[in-house]
């Protein structure tokens, strides 16, 4: 169980405070609740973008990385589609260099042109290395386009294409910034040997002068229920043909998400899970295999993916999926598979309670998400799930009019 104190600043950033007596480390981690699904389909990318600018350094600071190191810790940052965070884990004694470089950052980005066409270029370079010059890049920006026709999941974080960050404006990177990068839109969560009471006087100290400025955010449109099958297929320069299905699941909020994750589990969650043992052990169709949950805010996605052997048809790994999925739906689950994956997420999630940065990335996490509590309450969730729910689950979710199917073909 995670122990936490939360307040608000007048400003509107809220502050979230973990007592770890056990720790000589200070966890900061702020989020920022900015992702892809924030952007304007014309001017996507924005987000990822920022995530580069957030260390080229400020006004004060020119190099932001330097203090860090000095101070004896270490950084860095993720985005995803639903928020963008930055973390840094330091001796305790030294905890204030963070908040500094923080508080400094969250208005005082160095957003000069030359700044600005640096990060541009090393994002554009990210986005061609990853995404267009490599086998198998461009199967996730495939999939999203295919699966969501409305909500802006349908691109990646790098965003639908390089020229959307190659003609970004400087005018429009300052707005986004202005936007987005405000107190009232950020979650500071920390974990240390430092009280709560002391945690928000220098919460208060840093950033409680940062003036917040209101700024309205678009509705973002809901994707529309799918009614019918979609399917693409397309021919690439990969050593070998993968088939990916994927399906709509409800939000993160939602109890599909458990029962979405603890199918997934017992489908490819190790050697000895079903995908596994049957598709790539027993019947040699497949040469990797996996089922995953995306997990985003919004509605997601559950998907099935798996690349063939040589001497594997694409029509015998597609009915090999369905077969694993219709077994789901005739209740084909032993109370020793179930009992094992809820045994592991428990483990999993006591092993996390350790670490004070999973602490503090996960308070701002949950926050960000509107129920803190739920931090302490996921395990209770996955206990109570049993074969029947899961049953259910297939049933209501694993349908051909509800599947989007990717035949990513090599190259004969």
């Amino acid at each position: 169980m995670i122990t936490y104190k939360s307040t608000t600043l007048s400003n509107g950033l809220t502050v979230i405070a973990n007592h770890d007596k056990a720790s000589k480390m200070a966890a900061v981690n702020i989020l920022y609740k900015v992702g892809a699904r924030n952007e304007n389909p014309s001017r996507t990318g924005l987000a990822h973008l920022f995530e580069h600018l957030m260390f080229r350094g400020t006004k004060l600071v020119p190099d932001f990385d330097t203090p860090v190191q000095m101070a004896c810790g270490e950084n860095n940052a993720f985005t995803n589609n639903d928020y963008t965070d930055f973390y840094i884990t330091l001796p305790v004694d030294n905890i204030e260099t963070a908040l500094w470089l923080e508080s400094d950052r969250m208005r005082g980005l160095d957003l000069s042109k030359e700044a600005c066409d640096i990060e541009k270029r090393v994002v554009i370079e990210e986005f061609k290395q990853r995404y267009l010059n490599q086998p198998y890049g461009d199967l996730n920006m495939l999939m999203r386009d295919m699966v969501y026709t409305r909500h802006p999941y349908r691109w990646a974080t790098i965003g639908l294409s390089p020229k959307h960050i190659e003609e970004a404006s400087l005018k429009e990177i300052h707005a986004f910034y202005n936007r987005f990068y405000q107190p009232s839109n950020a979650i500071l969560s920390i974990s240390a040997d430092i009280t709560p009471e002391r945690v928000f006087e220098l919460a208060e100290k840093w950033f409680g002068a940062i003036p917040n400025v209101e700024h309205s955010t678009p509705v973002i449109p809901q994707e529309p229920q799918q009614t019918e099958a979609r399917r693409l297929e397309v021919e690439r320069d990969v050593p070998a043909t993968n088939i990916t299905i994927a399906f709509h699941i409800g939000d993160r909020l939602s109890r599909d998400f458990y029962l979405g994750d603890i199918t997934s589990d017992l489908l490819a969650g190790g050697d000895s899970a079903r995908l596994y043992e049957r598709l790539i052990k027993t019947k040699r169709l497949f040469s990797t295999v996996n089922a995953y949950i995306s997990g985003d805010v919004d509605c997601g996605t559950f998907t099935f993916t798996g690349q063939l052997l040589p001497d594997t048809t694409e029509q015998q790994a597609e009915e090999a999926f369905w077969e694993e999925i219709n077994a789901l739906k005739h209740l084909d689950i032993s109370n020793y598979e179930l009992e094992k994956v809820k045994n592991k997420f428990e483990a999993n999630t006591l092993f996390g309670e350790i670490n004070v940065m999973n602490k503090a990335m996960n308070l701002g996490y949950y926050a960000m998400l509107g129920d803190l509590s739920l931090i302490n309450r996921e395990v209770e969730i996955y206990r109570s799930l049993d074969a029947s729910d899961i049953h259910d689950f297939a049933q209501r979710i694993f349908t051909p009019e509800n599947s989007s199917t990717l035949i990513y073909r090599a190259k004969q």
